[in-house]
């Protein structure tokens, strides 16, 4: 043992060396190179995976990425990085630059330097191939359709500007795939490369219209990194001059006569937002809206744990073998899963297995239903132990004393277990109702806008992160907190009743 110990202090040397260059070599190599940062999740044809080798990304951005870092003589390495929270990384100063279809606004303008831009984009409207009551959002509007789009883009303040039904998405693979389900919209409104890349090959679906409202991709960097801006900027015009990005464009079948106009493409305000702040009464009724999508998610999915988790408790405590099996199964599988993977699987895998096997019963659920099935099972795998726990606790004479009196087992339970279980039980389920509140945040991967998605776009569309969060919070303590005092008051009222 004395010559075990002896060997491992002679290694601690090489060990805290070894941690301190894995560490540090990093940084050091972040210095010799530029980091590029964007979303390859769903990211076609900006950047995504190549589907013969996942672990290396292709795109449109990346071959520009690569051509951008010959002229500059400088290493670019790829960042993942979430979409929406790109701008939010260069103030933090993750990386030295964001590149993934970013539409240069007025507002951005204020707070970002952006390179000369690199591409010259339109919207494209896309329909289902069998739609025939709209072929322009004008038509759409007159026809109350619902558009889908993505969040915080330029095609989402064209249908607000023009008044048109809109569904937010975070991803641009979901409203298309919503759409040729005939699900939740009634067209998709997205760049057009997004739209040649996910719709035109799909039969199910077709382009509506010409592209319409032009727009400019840009590189964005820090406020304060001028000298690298600048350097992007020489290279890109190097590139527009000697034909290497009309070549890249054209290996992507994005090339089109608008790009013409980039060598003398100036960036100018493509929308008239402001850039200062928002009063109270201009974001606070959204808010409240999604409070209250908020609220029905949440009371509608606990309902749904609460009719499920008795039967599974007392099929755990009472029920034949292969009941108690079954029981258990569920609780384990539904509290050992992520409710993320659950909501997922319930709103895009279900649609993909009725496709597939060509089930007669139809598996497609709303976002809504999708998200009060998916947290409604998932609290059931809680609640129904919180339920045999409370059960259990209630002493075996009891039960004695009720046969005793003539009483049947299913009377005893209903007139003398349950209601005392029901005041043990009591504070728990309150605990879980109000966490249920707060994890219905991630229901905005599958399209619902509740509280703090509906902050999350409101902050970033204004700038305004303190305010708007404030307002958010309020309003979670409002639904909240009054939950605490309800539970307290049930528990003592229920406290006389049994005592008495």
């Amino acid at each position: 043992m004395e010559e075990f110990w002896s060997r491992c202090r002679r290694l601690l040397p090489a060990a805290g060396a070894l941690f301190l260059l894995a560490v540090f070599q990093p940084l050091a190599h972040a210095a010799d190179s530029l980091v590029w940062a964007a979303d390859a999740e769903g990211g076609a044809p900006y950047i995504f995976k190549d589907p013969d080798n996942p672990q290396r990304d292709i795109g449109f951005e990346v071959d520009l990425a690569n051509a951008l870092a010959n002229q500059l003589g400088r290493t670019i390495e790829f960042k993942q990085y979430e979409y929406i929270s790109l701008f939010l990384g260069l103030d933090r100063g993750d990386f030295d630059f964001a590149m993934n279809g970013l539409e240069v606004t007025s507002d951005r303008k204020g707070r970002y330097r952006f390179s000369r831009p690199y591409y010259i984009y339109k919207q494209q409207l896309v329909v289902r191939a069998d739609e025939e009551r709209f072929k322009t959002l004008e038509e759409c509007k007159a026809a109350d359709c619902v558009i889908g789009t993505l969040e915080e883009t330029a095609a989402e303040r064209l249908l607000d500007r023009l008044g048109v039904r809109k569904h937010r998405y975070q991803g641009q693979v979901e409203p298309y795939r919503d759409l040729q389900l005939a699900r939740n919209v009634d067209g998709v409104l997205l760049d057009l490369p997004i739209a040649l890349y996910h719709a035109k090959p799909n039969p199910k679906l077709k382009f509506a219209g010409e592209p319409r409202a032009k727009g400019y991709y840009a590189i964005a960097f820090s406020k304060h990194n001028e000298s690298l801006a600048a350097e992007f900027d020489s290279a890109l015009d190097r590139l527009l001059k000697n034909g290497e990005l009309r070549r890249i464009y054209e290996k992507w079948q994005l090339w089109n006569d608008d790009q013409d106009e980039l060598l003398l493409a100036q960036i100018t305000d493509i929308t008239s937002e402001s850039s200062g702040p928002w009063p109270l009464a201009r974001y606070f009724p959204l808010l409240a809206e999604a409070a209250w999508v908020t609220v029905a998610v949440t009371v509608l999915s606990f309902a749904l744990a609460v009719v499920i988790a008795l039967p599974i408790a007392l099929s755990r405590m009472y029920g034949p073998a292969p009941l108690r099996w079954l029981a258990l199964g569920h609780v384990e599988f539904f509290r050992g899963i992520p409710v993320l993977l659950l909501l997922v699987f319930l709103y895009f895998g279900l649609p993909s297995v009725s496709e597939h096997y060509a089930l007669p019963l139809s598996l497609k659920l709303s976002a809504f239903q999708a998200a009060i099935l998916g947290f409604g099972l998932n609290y059931s795998a809680y609640e129904a132990e919180i339920y045999r726990a409370g059960i259990g606790s209630i002493p075996r004479g009891q039960w004695e004393a009720a046969a005793s009196l003539g009483m049947s087992s299913a009377l005893t339970f209903r007139r003398i277990i349950l209601p005392q279980a029901l005041r043990t039980v009591l504070p728990p389920m309150t605990n879980d109702f109000v966490a249920l509140f707060k994890d219905t945040s991630v229901v905005s991967v599958i399209a619902v806008v509740e509280l703090t998605k509906e902050y999350s776009i409101l902050a970033k569309n204004s700038g305004d992160y303190l305010g708007i969060g404030l307002a958010t919070a309020a309003l979670y303590l409002i639904m909240s907190v009054p939950l605490g005092y309800l539970s307290r008051y049930l528990e003592r009222r229920w406290s006389k009743a049994i005592a008495a």
